[in-house]
């Protein structure tokens, strides 16, 4: 028989579930930007290719997501993000052995299927059926370990590739899957274990105004849109405001302790306030960063990522628990998966999109990422405490 932890363990659930979305976000979400080169190279292909077929990983997962969310709202997250890990370990283990672009594609389409059971979303839903509304903790927990999964993925497949090569970093990360995240995973309380009984907001009750949900998957296809366009162009942009290439690298790497920085924060001071505050507050971030960095140039390159970086580490938090402030804990998963299923589709299209504006208008492309930021601000704005 398989050990699961108690529920009210929630530090060895926060912390066993945060190992296991650290590993399942570097193994699939930052893997093409290290390994994306010598893979297309291997099969004589460009590296867009590789691109591309991660980004049609994104679409698969935005398809699944919605009905991962379901099964998670009716079994709990125990079982669904097992899966996800052998998922995760099938598509990388083909990819290491594709011998065709071909099958590479299909590797990375089973990728996708393991990011839309396993990453986020699902380990949002997760903790919402085991602590109801009482999630916000847990999920800001778990965003604080994930936050470093690029801090841990770029070396570690940098590491692997460097020694072994990129299919045996593929291989290696199947490997870490099977014998590290899934274990954890399987720590998880059974779906029938909850924290307590269940709350009177957990009942079934009149839908959502559609309006509201409208607004908020607008929201979140706008910030995903904004934190994927950075995340492949912030050293273009940056030097395109007139810093150094030196300069616009150090600058990047703030981003990671300014999303962990600002999760830290959302879990001590805005924790007392609705998240509605908070994500207001993190969405006006990037609007704020493009005007001083188009007023300021080359040296506003640290300030721009600093803000643009917290911004969006309390955006993440965000997209788990305000869907559970503002509509309850009832069909959470489900919803979830719906929300965010736009913006996943944005986001395989945010790298060509905004590099293409970049080409086009230098850095006066970054006016199309903050109006899209000064939208989802307004959006936010027009949500209501209901």
């Amino acid at each position: 028989m398989l050990l699961t932890l108690p529920p009210a363990r929630r530090g060895w659930i926060v912390t066993s579930l945060g190992i296991a979305q650290t590993i399942g976000w570097a193994s699939s979400y930052y893997i093409p930007a290290v390994l994306a080169a010598p893979m297309a190279s291997s099969f004589g292909l460009s590296p867009v290719w590789v691109f591309g077929a991660f980004s049609m990983a994104m679409v698969v997962s935005a398809t699944i997501g919605p009905w991962a969310g379901a099964r998670i709202d009716r079994i709990g997250g125990r079982g669904v993000l097992m899966l996800s890990n052998l998922l995760f370990a099938a598509g990388l283990a083909l990819l290491a052995a594709a011998p065709s672009p071909v099958v590479l594609f299909v590797g990375w389409a089973i990728i996708g299927l393991g990011m839309g059971m396993g990453l986020y979303e699902a380990a949002f839903a997760s903790l919402a059926g085991i602590y109801g509304k009482e999630a916000r903790g847990p999920i800001t927990g778990i965003t604080l370990i994930a936050g470093f999964a690029s801090t841990v993925g770029w070396p570690l497949s940098g590491l692997m590739m460097a020694t072994w090569g990129w299919r045996e970093a593929c291989l290696g990360w199947a490997l870490i899957h099977l014998f590290l995240a899934l274990p954890l995973n399987a720590l998880l309380p059974r779906g029938s274990q909850k924290i307590a009984a269940p709350m009177p907001d957990a009942a079934e009750g009149p839908p959502p105004p559609r309006f509201a949900l409208w607004l908020l998957a607008f929201v979140f296809a706008a910030t995903w849109f904004n934190s994927t366009a950075m995340a492949a162009h912030l050293p273009g942009l940056l030097q395109a405001a007139g810093a150094s290439t030196a300069v616009a690298i150090a600058a990047g790497a703030l981003i990671g302790p300014a999303q962990v920085a600002a999760r830290i924060l959302e879990f001590g001071l805005l924790r007392r306030f609705h998240p509605l505050a908070s994500a207001r507050l993190a969405a006006s971030a990037h609007p704020l960063a493009a005007v001083c960095l188009v007023v300021f140039g080359g040296p506003a390159a640290y300030g721009f990522a600093i803000l643009h970086g917290a911004g969006n580490g309390i955006l993440t938090i965000a997209k788990g628990t305000l869907p559970l402030a503002l509509f309850g804990a009832a069909g959470y998963g489900a919803r979830l998966g719906w929300l965010n299923a736009p913006a996943r589709l944005l986001q395989a299209a945010a790298p060509l999109i905004f590099g293409a504006a970049l080409a086009a208008w230098g850095l006066q492309a970054i006016w199309l990422t903050a109006g899209v930021g000064v939208l989802a601000t307004t959006a936010l704005f027009l949500l209501r405490r209901t």
